[in-house]
Parts: C-alpha cells; structure tokens; sequence
C-alpha cells in the first residue's frame, strides 16, 4: 500500500480533506435543531457545556451554528494534534495520511464534532497533553490539574497514567496521577445506583458504532497484541484502560461511552501501524485478504460518513419516523420559524422536550396557545406545522 505521491503532496492532501470536513461539519451544523438534551445543558445545567456555548449563543442566539461551532473546533484542533503527534511515528507518509483520513472518519469522531458534549473537549486536552509531553519529553502537570476542572471522563486519565507511571517506575507521575483520581471521584463521585445489569453488548455495540464494527474488531484485537508481544506506550495505556474498565463496568450497568471513547480512540495510530507492519511482512501473493479488508473497511467508514451528512432519506425507511437517528435533532427550528411567522410568541404544551427545545429558539412559555401532536386536537387548531421529507409527513403539530 504504498504509491509514488511525495511526502509533501501527501501534506497538500491533508490540508484539502481538512478543509473539506469542517465545511462540511459547518453545513450538517446548521440543518441540525437542538434536541431535547443539548437544551438542557445550554439552558439549564451549569457546566462546562453551558460555559463553552455561551460566547457565541450570546451574540448569536438561538443559532444552530453558534450552538455547534466551538465543538467543530475542537474537532479540528484535535486533528491538529493528532496529525503532528504522528510526525516521524510511521515509516512511509502514506501510512501516517492514511491514519488520519480514518481518524476524521470516525463516526464517534464526526457525531462529537457537531453535538453538544464533552467528548470532543475531552479528547483535545488529552491530546494537548500528548502533544506536550511528545515535544518536551515530560509530563505537563498543569494541564493534568486543569482537566480535574473540566470534566468527571478524566479519571480514566488519572487511572491510566497510575498504571503507565507504576510499570514504568516514574514516581512523580505515579503520586500525582493517584491523587488526581482521588481527587476526581471525590469531586464528581461515581454512579454505581440502580440494580446490577449486564450492558456488554450493548458496550461493544456502541464501540462498533464509533469505529465501525470492522475496524472495531481490528482496534480491539491490536490492543491485544500490543499488550501481549508489543511495547506498551503511554497511547497504549490510555486506550487500554479506558476500554477495559469501560467494559467491565458494563457488566454491572450502563456504561457512558462519551467518557470512554476520547481516550480509546487516541490508540488509532498504534492500530494503523500494526495493520501495515502485518501487512508488509507478507509476500505480495498473500497480501490479498488485507488488501480486501482495508478496502471494505474503508468503503463502510466512507458510507457511515456520508450517512451522516445525507440521512434525510432514511425516513422513507422507516415505519416510524422516530426511529431515525436524527429525529430529535430535527423540525424543533423550523417549528420555530413557523409560529414566529404566525405572530406566535408564547406557547404551552404538555410535552416538556419541544417546550424546552423551542425555548432556545425564543419562543417562551405562555397560555394563549397551545402546542400539541395529539390529533384529537386536529379539528380544532388555528395553525398546523408539517414537517416532512418528499412528501412523508415527520411530524405534524396543531396549534390552537
């Protein structure tokens, strides 16, 4: 797998494909509404959510692209990163371009970048402090202390680099890194309510989901072999932990990938390297089945990418509309748009997700009309909102 294109052309590539992406994170950015969650951390929760948002919705309120922009870039910024941490860390260039067009691609890399969460956030300082310790050959305390502010997901940090510090015999880290994660859990805690159940499969199905299944099979087993017969790095120890102890505690509840997954997938580069180093030891008659796999893989990352940019038709599907992913990412702006046009300021209904949705968009709380989907009311509405995708009906609300 390796082609005649110079280093510096495979930079000149990079750069196209990274304009590309976040013009086209920009465009999904702005034909998503908020759901019903994301309002409840802008609007409601006081968090590191409500504190990266409120610059732009302040000037801009009630904007899908403001409400999306800082996670887009963090996006890039964790691309950055990730693109100058692989600097001199693969033979061929090829390899190390190959390893960042399937780091952009990711699903979970995609959907973090235009949904309001912390794993994108969380995957960028991780990286920061990669970055540092990659250029300055030590580790960055100070960053490590500022993430103990930012969110509960860094204790996997903290346990990771207990590990790291402990086979490696680095006592500092090894003291600081403990009580880091002490003072993480005692801070933020950690949620071992409800009653014990199994949510493996559903972990590895979520995995498979921010991988793709293919790939995720792969990531899993190099994993494995780098902890069996590989060197164990500081990428390695990240990745692994979190993943380990992300399914181990599934099998007790339920497991919140977003606070796992920014640290699993920074082994990407490990993983892309073992593939070519398994595939270049070969003889080129018995190169096939990994040039087939590659290949595969790549063309499900390529469908599950641009799905996500072209999902609208999916509805046409679906039996229910509800079903589809992006459901409750949609029509609440366009709702919006609708009652504002029809003078229609204030609205009540009895379902507290779009009430809460269409606060966002300035449309407040009020008794003069009322809002609903129960076709009861469908006789009596003064206003009726449509929303629908060539001619199927997504979802219709009566307004009387």
């Amino acid at each position: 797998m390796q082609t005649n294109i110079s280093d510096k052309n495979y930079k000149y590539l990079f750069y196209i494909l990274f304009c590309f992406s976040i013009s086209a994170l920009i465009y999904v950015a702005s034909t998503l509404s908020i759901s019903y969650k994301e309002a409840l951390n802008v609007l409601d929760n006081k968090s590191l959510l409500t504190f990266v948002t409120f610059p732009l919705l302040h000037f801009f309120p009630g904007s899908d692209i403001a409400l999306r922009l800082p996670f887009v870039f963090f996006y890039a910024m964790s691309t950055c990163l990730m693109y100058v941490l692989t600097k001199d860390y693969f033979k061929y260039e090829s390899d190390r371009f190959i390893n960042i067009v399937l780091f952009m691609m990711l699903p979970g890399m995609v959907s973090a970048a235009i949904l309001v969460n912390t794993a994108i956030i969380v995957l960028f300082f991780t990286l920061l402090y990669l970055y540092y310790y990659k250029v300055y050959g030590k580790h960055n305390y100070y960053i490590l202390f500022f993430c103990l502010l930012i969110d509960n997901s860094f204790a996997i940090l903290y346990l990771a680099l207990f590990f790291y510090a402990f086979e490696k015999k680095y006592n500092q880290l090894f003291y600081i890194s403990l009580i880091l994660f002490g003072a993480s859990m005692s801070i933020y805690g950690f949620d071992t309510g409800g009653k014990p159940r199994g949510h493996l499969l559903d972990t590895f199905a979520i995995y498979a989901s921010v991988f793709s299944p293919l790939m995720f099979i792969y990531f899993f087993y190099s994993q494995y072999r780098i902890a069996v017969k590989g060197y164990r790095s500081i990428y390695w120890y990240i990745s692994f932990v979190a993943l380990v102890f992300s399914l181990l505690f599934a099998f007790r509840q339920k497991v919140y990938i977003e606070d796992f997954a920014p640290f699993v997938i920074i082994a990407m580069p490990l993983m892309v390297k073992l593939f070519f180093h398994t595939f270049r030891v070969r003889l080129p008659a018995f190169r096939r089945f990994h040039y087939f796999m590659a290949i595969f893989v790549f063309f499900i990352l390529l469908l599950n990418y641009s799905v996500i940019f072209y999902n609208k038709p999916i509805y046409l599907f679906l039996e229910k509309s509800k079903r589809h992913f992006v459901y409750k990412y949609s029509f609440a702006k366009e709702l919006s748009v609708y009652l504002k046009q029809n003078n229609v300021n204030y609205v009540y209904s009895d379902e507290k997700e779009i009430m809460k949705r269409l606060n966002f968009y300035q449309i407040d709380s009020g008794d003069k009309y009322y809002l609903t989907t129960n076709e009861v009311y469908k006789d009596e509405y003064k206003f009726k909102f449509e929303f629908k995708y060539k001619n199927k009906e997504i979802v219709t609300y009566y307004i009387k």
